[in-house]
């Protein structure tokens, strides 16, 4: 039987507080969520870190992953400085909440000389090593709209040039989908170097045109996530699996309502039993 950790990302609820969130995905028997950091920066600004805790623990959800962290790779200057001091506190808050994954952006856009490429592997190293300290996975995604990387083979790549325990792969199925990775890239994937999954399915616009708006719940759209979900049961992946949507439409509905919705589907995509 897999051992794979259904979870709902926060960002699916994106316009409810993280407190109403947290009450309303518990209600809808939601046990596991990917933070998304912004609803925690929000949290912590009024209520403070030992408050979040205590509120996860209250609700007996699990953060499993936080996402995401961006700017680290090919930044400069006072930017570098500041995306990196942001870093270092996000270690720290995976490390007060015990959250284990933290979701790091490939968001290395435009044209990229050489000297950006050893810029962005550099930042990896020194990332994963603040990581390693911190007790934290980092999950590199892969953004289907970036320079470099930008598909599942060249993100696997990279990781293992680094070649650090603290660094693995978040593989979005959005990104896998509208960007230049292949099925076959699929088998790239392993237990060691797969660190987070973020699932979502697209709505019947051309991959082309698709952008994150038009996500949807995993198998209800043209991209259904099946051949990803059987290799992570052949690899006997033991991580997360969170529905992530940024779909405006979807943040109209209660998060209790969508939190029982998404949590239903994911489990029977996963094979899970029902709770």
């Amino acid at each position: 039987m897999t051992s794979m950790r259904p979870a709902i990302s926060t960002v699916c609820s994106l316009d409810a507080s993280l407190g109403t969130i947290l009450e309303d995905y518990a209600a809808g028997h939601v046990d596991a969520i990917d933070l998304w950091l912004g609803h925690a920066d929000a949290f912590l600004k009024e209520h403070g870190v030992a408050a979040l805790k205590d509120r996860l623990a209250a609700q007996g959800i699990a953060a499993v992953a936080a996402s995401f962290q961006g700017g680290l790779l090919t930044s400069q200057g006072d930017a570098r400085r500041e995306h990196w001091s942001h870093f270092d506190a996000r270690l720290a808050l995976c490390r007060d909440l015990a959250i284990p994954v933290l979701v790091v952006a490939g968001d290395a856009f435009g044209p990229l000389t050489s000297e950006d490429l050893g810029r962005l592997s550099l930042s990896l190293r020194e990332a994963a090593a603040r990581a390693a300290d911190a007790g934290v996975r980092l999950a590199l995604e892969f953004d289907s709209r970036a320079s470099f990387p930008n598909n599942l083979q060249s993100a696997v790549a990279v990781v293992e040039e680094v070649g650090s325990p603290a660094l693995g792969i978040c593989l979005d199925w959005f990104h896998f989908t509208v960007g230049p990775s292949k099925p076959l890239d699929l088998w790239l994937l392993s237990n060691d170097n797969l660190a987070h999954v973020q699932l979502s399915d697209i709505a019947d616009v051309p991959r082309e045109m698709a952008a994150d708006t038009d996500r949807i719940l995993p198998g209800e759209g043209s991209s259904p996530p099946d051949d990803l979900v059987a290799r992570l049961k052949e690899i006997g992946y033991s991580g997360a699996v969170a529905v992530e949507l940024t779909n405006p439409m979807l943040w109209r509905v209660p998060p209790r309502q969508f939190g029982e919705i998404a949590m239903t589907s994911l489990r029977k995509l996963l094979g899970l039993a029902e709770m």
